[in-house]
């Protein structure tokens, strides 16, 4: 069966997905079914990294914080577009972080937090000397930067991933 359905859940959520956004007819089921299997074969090969939790606890609390911060995000950067940036002094910018988290698992969430805050974008990351290349929508202080990916979101994720 495993090699069947490597990935039964992730297939039949997939199938499931299908359906809801389709109608249900038997058609709908063979290739929703279809593309399941597909997609659990792909993942396969993608031969994903096995997720290993060490604080659960600390799940909840990086919730909470990345859900503050991107409030927050959504706040000051519609503030800085509807104020046309502090009278046109936006400046935009790269910043360069030197990052010690490894766990591939954790870079894919840091990655996920980071797109979803406002303001920021993940652009490019070295495996070979641990960089993140983050872009800013207002960049004032770069330093402040590596200090919040190092120290709110890095730090959490280290303790659950690694």
């Amino acid at each position: 069966m495993s090699r069947l359905i490597p990935y039964p859940l992730v297939s039949f959520m997939l199938l499931l997905m299908w359906l809801l956004l389709t109608r249900f007819s038997l058609g709908h089921v063979v290739l929703g079914g279809g593309l399941a299997v597909l997609a659990g074969w792909a993942m396969a090969a993608l031969q994903p990294v096995p997720l290993r939790l060490r604080r659960w606890t600390m799940i909840v609390r990086l919730f909470f914080v990345v859900g503050w911060d991107i409030i927050r995000s959504n706040i000051a950067v519609a503030g800085l577009i509807l104020t046309n940036g502090r009278h046109g002094k936006r400046t935009s910018g790269f910043v360069l972080i030197e990052l010690e988290l490894r766990n591939p698992n954790g870079l894919a969430v840091l990655a996920c937090i980071v797109t979803a805050t406002p303001g920021t974008a993940w652009l490019d990351y070295d495996s070979e000397r641990n960089m993140l290349i983050l872009h800013v929508f207002d960049l004032l202080d770069e330093e402040e930067w590596r200090q919040i990916i190092r120290d709110r979101y890095e730090s959490m994720l280290m303790e659950i991933f690694e």
